[in-house]
């Protein structure tokens, strides 16, 4: 009869444990990245009463008599399932659409999450809540990532600037009129930029000099640039049949290099000369003046793209994500941690979107996992189990009380 209530207590224990991880479940409903977990039940050992008996000539065979012992937790087991991703609209939370986890370290200890509430501190760095600093690949001066390399925090300071680039070529193309008079003329204007940064506007006039011949003239903020080529001249089909591009010298800003440009007439869109209006423009150059970040964009790959103020973009850094062989297998550190185990397999870390690595949500959060209509019907299972164990350790003692009532 001791048995009887040795399993109810075991039974007793399980459906508290049950419960347990059921209310820290519902308890969670709400924590972004929060992944569920869920018991199995496993039966305790039996005490065997007799054992199997094989058939023999004169009778059949008998099957072991057993009693069980009660019932034991086999496992606590992480639900790894996708939450659904809520828009938040702050451009540093993050979301992992399938599998892979952030990688977050602090003092040298790394751990795992799924929740991806982002910021930047005072001094640049990508940090989670409690100071972690989110590990990914910082991009050298040309903009390229080597994902092959080991991951470290990532830091974009925000005085960070892009440098200037002194303008070596302009695009100029459109409609020179065949309508135009011998001596009209038609004017276009960019913008340039000196070796240093500074904004010098180029000024290139184009004057009708015959039936299909033009001259072109250049200044710089007002100074007469030297042309390579003066003379152009146009086919009968309009299109250009002199040199395609002409270099522009002999203008030194303050404090910069000389100025050194070519023209180029026979680009994307090159010059012609047709009938009606003249559209004859300068549309493109390929220089840019100082640019200083002030915005920012990542990409569903986890690559930073910084905005500067001239116009320029450039990649600043990649966020890495780190999947495992067996995520069951984690250990759970709290604040939505995870730690690797013997048992959950090494990292496999690189780019989001690569390998079985999900791709990331900027602007969004992942939700928790958490099933309430599964956990209520679980709450009630839990509930009812412990209450049908109860009953049985009250029967057992209604019977031992029974016996020890018993008189001669």
């Amino acid at each position: 009869m001791m048995r009887s209530m040795f399993a109810g207590v075991s039974g007793l224990r399980s459906h508290q444990t049950m419960m347990d991880v059921v209310g820290n479940n519902i308890a969670n409903v709400n924590t972004a990245g929060y992944k569920s977990a869920q018991v199995t039940f496993e039966e305790a050992l039996a005490q065997t009463l007799q054992g199997p008996a094989g058939a023999g000539t004169a009778r059949g065979g008998t099957n072991p008599l057993q009693i069980g012992l009660g019932v034991n937790v086999a496992s606590i087991d992480g639900v790894f399932t996708q939450g659904a991703i809520q828009v938040t609209g702050r451009p540093t939370d993050l979301a992992v659409s399938g599998d892979g986890f952030f990688m977050l370290e602090q003092d040298g200890a790394r751990v795992y999450t799924r929740s991806g509430s982002f910021r930047w501190d005072e001094s640049g760095n990508l940090v989670a809540p409690g100071g972690f600093l989110v590990q990914g690949w910082t991009a050298d001066p040309s903009g390229n990532i080597a994902t092959q390399t080991a991951v470290s925090s990532i830091n974009l300071p925000l005085s960070q600037v892009i440098d200037p680039v002194e303008t070596s070529e302009v695009e100029i193309g459109g409609n020179l009129s065949s309508d135009y008079q011998i001596g009209d003329t038609h004017t276009t204007s960019i913008v340039t930029y000196d070796s240093i940064g500074e904004a010098h506007e180029l000024l290139v006039e184009f004057t009708k000099t015959g039936a299909n011949a033009w001259t072109a003239a250049a200044s710089m903020d007002g100074n007469a640039l030297t042309l390579s080529s003066t003379a152009m001249t146009f086919d009968t089909s309009g299109t250009l049949t002199s040199a395609g591009t002409i270099s522009l010298s002999g203008f030194t800003p303050p404090g910069a290099a000389a100025i050194a440009i070519d023209i180029e007439l026979t680009g994307s869109a090159p010059l012609v000369q047709f009938g009606g209006s003249a559209t004859a423009e300068s549309f493109d150059q390929d220089g840019n003046a100082i640019g200083f970040l002030n915005n920012f964009a990542i990409a569903e790959n986890g690559t930073i793209t910084g905005q500067f103020s001239n116009g320029e973009t450039k990649v600043l850094a990649m966020i890495s994500t780190a999947t495992f062989n067996n995520p069951s297998g984690l250990i759970r550190e709290g604040d939505t941690h995870f730690s690797s185990s013997v048992n959950s397999g090494e990292p496999i870390v690189g780019e989001p979107g690569t390998g079985n690595r999900g791709l990331v949500a900027a602007g969004a959060l992942e939700m928790s996992n958490v099933d309430l209509a599964l956990e209520f019907t679980n709450l009630i299972i839990a509930q009812r189990g412990f209450q049908a164990n109860g009953r049985v350790i009250t029967a057992t003692d209604e019977i031992l009380a029974d016996l020890v009532n018993l008189k001669r």
